[in-house]
């Protein structure tokens, strides 16, 4: 969903609640006092829902208030009187990325105005933390889901939602956009990197285990996107305000495929999760946010019991020929929550109208509020909705220990392509020159979804350590000597040539060429690579990207060692371990490499899936530096 930066925030804390309607006192900081029917006084509202069930809590409600459930806008379209107004469902997105403090104080300034409102409902705040809290300042931003599939540890998938659970709560955030289960078809695709992979298995056991982490970490988790978001074919791209190659575009699958995908998404409602997300994308010629079919065999056939979130905008890219009829449309077929974030008001007043008129059952408005009201009070909202009795493992986010926990993925995802005459691990004594535009980039180390929507703002990326980072801080306690003046290359024993794609977000990431040195490869990937050539030492290359990207055949020849980094996050300790023998290559591809454009959809390619080499027999790892922290 688009991340877009706009006004600033403002921070302001909200005035109390006018009087109570009996007492004409003007007092704006005076407190209405709440009665139920068996006269028990409450200072909010939420207070006295906390023992109703939600069906009760929404007969309570008048239709106005329900349809603001419906509606999510975005943090920047809003203040915190709207708020009061209104009480909308949700909020979500980000202004900038900010600390944890600061966060909190973001949230609860608005969950204060939602309890002072007339229906009191308490909001949730939604956030797309796709590879840990990704948009607070500090965090520990985890590989992307495409390197958790090379690392293919269950084990550590479940450790990543906890973490991710901990470090949102210290935020307040307390709904995650998060696990994406899209199945990894052709490599041109922008969201390839947050896909799990090719394989079906693996990414349900992976993104299963992820989902346990998150609601087993306290936080509210959102499969997405339904459906087959990665299915879609190349040249169906969305025509909207702009122009897709292939994000959002058609998938076109037989009754086999279909059923085939389902199971993922029937093993994440086993798992307990409590909200789906809708796919922009459409399901062979039917968008997906108006496929009444597809959308209701989640509530009818597979037991889900949580709420249907529709995607950012996407209600007005359907069929319909006006807005208000695309809302309705979206609303029957299922849709519980809209994601209207720049028009969520005129998206609440369809509603309203369309009940009024007929046009929408208010039974389907009350089943949808019921789900939304159920997941806020499993989540806790109605019992502590300023999160002032939550706990959590840590203070404050990025934590050495949840630090740690990255530095072990970071190690399992690297993928050995090829060591040719055993350049690596690296020697002691070793003189390495460190070149290439993803040496020391955390920008193209953590990719998008990093602190804006299409990544990092620049290559010096708080609480990230870069791969020349690492082997510089370290390169003592593995005994090597790092040369990064190109003038002193000549005195290195071997190249460590760190070459990559650039930051990107969904379709900004659609490509037609695909290469390394292509559209969407990094300024320098050429020159580097050639300096390297010409250098004539042995040489290692680190590939930082989101996918696997086409490589130049000689190129390839002529590296000695290559080294699929995928999208490694904030921890380059990972990659520089790996490389000095602190531990072996144990990761694998997790989606064929083709060796050009034309064997995409083929049964042919350069590496299959699940290649990936290793050190080999008699490997013995050297002990691994501690972690310095700064």
């Amino acid at each position: 969903m688009k991340r877009t930066l706009a006004f600033i925030l403002s921070l302001s804390m909200l005035t109390a609640l006018t009087a109570c309607s009996d007492n004409s006192s003007d007092d704006e900081n005076a407190t209405e006092i709440i009665t139920d029917a068996n006269g028990n006084e409450y200072d909010y509202r939420y207070q006295m829902y906390a023992s109703m069930s939600p069906e009760e809590i929404v007969a309570q409600l008048t239709l106005e208030q329900k349809a603001a459930q419906m509606v999510q806008p975005a943090v920047y379209n809003i203040t915190e009187k709207n708020m009061k107004k209104n009480d909308y469902g949700s909020i979500l997105s980000t202004t900038e990325c900010i600390g944890a403090a600061e966060w909190r104080e973001t949230v609860d300034v608005f969950q204060k105005a939602a309890i002072k409102s007339k229906s009191g409902i308490p909001y949730i705040y939604g956030q797309d933390d796709v590879h840990g809290v990704n948009y607070c300042m500090n965090a520990v931003i985890f590989p992307h889901n495409i390197g958790q599939g090379a690392a293919n540890d269950e084990e550590l998938a479940y450790q990543v939602g906890l973490i991710t659970a901990d470090e949102a709560k210290l935020c307040h955030m307390l709904w995650n956009f998060s696990p994406c289960v899209a199945q990894s078809v052709d490599p041109r695709w922008g969201r390839t990197y947050e896909s799990y992979g090719s394989d079906l298995e693996t990414i349900t056991k992976l993104s299963t285990a992820y989902t346990k982490g998150l609601i087993d970490g306290g936080i509210v988790a959102c499969t997405k996107h339904y459906f087959a978001d990665g299915n879609v074919v190349y040249g169906t791209g969305e025509q909207s305000d702009v122009n897709m190659l292939i994000d959002r575009g058609d998938a076109q699958l037989s009754d086999s495929e279909i059923d085939a995908l389902m199971k993922v998404y029937q093993a994440q409602i086993d798992a307990g999760v409590q909200t789906i997300m809708i796919s922009h994308s459409s399901l062979n010629g039917v968008k997906m946010h108006e496929n009444a079919e597809y959308i209701m065999k989640l509530k009818n056939e597979m037991g889900f019991e949580g709420f249907i979130v529709s995607d950012w905008g996407a209600v007005g890219n359907t069929s319909a020929p006006s807005y208000a009829e695309q809302v309705i449309n979206s609303v029957n077929a299922g849709i519980d929550m809209l994601m209207e974030t720049d028009s969520f008001d005129e998206a609440q007043g369809i509603i309203m109208d369309a009940v009024d008129s007929g046009d929408i059952a208010e039974e389907r408005v009350n089943d949808a509020v019921t789900r939304i009201i159920r997941v806020k009070k499993d989540a806790g909202l109605f019992d502590d909705p300023l999160c002032e009795n939550i706990t959590t493992k840590q203070s404050d986010t990025g934590s050495p220990e949840y630090r740690a926990v990255a530095e072990q993925l970071v190690e399992e995802s690297l993928v050995l392509l090829k060591n040719k005459n055993k350049v690596l691990p690296f020697k002691e004594g070793t003189k390495i020159y460190v070149t290439g535009p993803a040496a020391d980039n955390g920008q193209a180390q953590c990719g998008g979804w990093t602190m804006l929507w299409n990544g990092a703002p620049t290559e010096d990326v708080p609480g990230v350590t870069t791969i020349l980072e690492a082997f510089e801080k370290y390169a003592d306690d593995y005994g090597i000597e790092v040369i990064t003046d190109n003038k002193k290359a000549s005195d290195a024993d071997a190249v460590l040539l760190c070459v990559g794609e650039q930051a990107y977000a969904e379709w900004n990431g659609d490509t037609e060429d695909l290469g390394l040195c292509g559209s969407l490869g990094l300024e320098g990937n050429a020159k580097a690579i050639k300096e390297a050539k010409e250098l004539g030492k042995p040489t290692v290359t680190c590939i930082v990207a989101g996918r696997n990207v086409i490589l130049d055949e000689k190129n390839y020849t002529d590296w000695d060692s290559v080294v699929m980094c995928y999208l490694p996050g904030s921890e380059g300790k990972g990659i520089s371990d790996v490389l000095c023998g602190c531990a072996d290559f144990t990761g694998k591809l997790p989606s064929d490499w083709y060796g050009s454009l034309e064997q995409i959809g083929t049964d042919k390619c350069f590496l299959k899936r699940g290649h990936g080499e290793s050190y080999g027999a008699g490997f013995k790892p050297r002990r691994e530096p501690e972690t310095q922290t700064d």
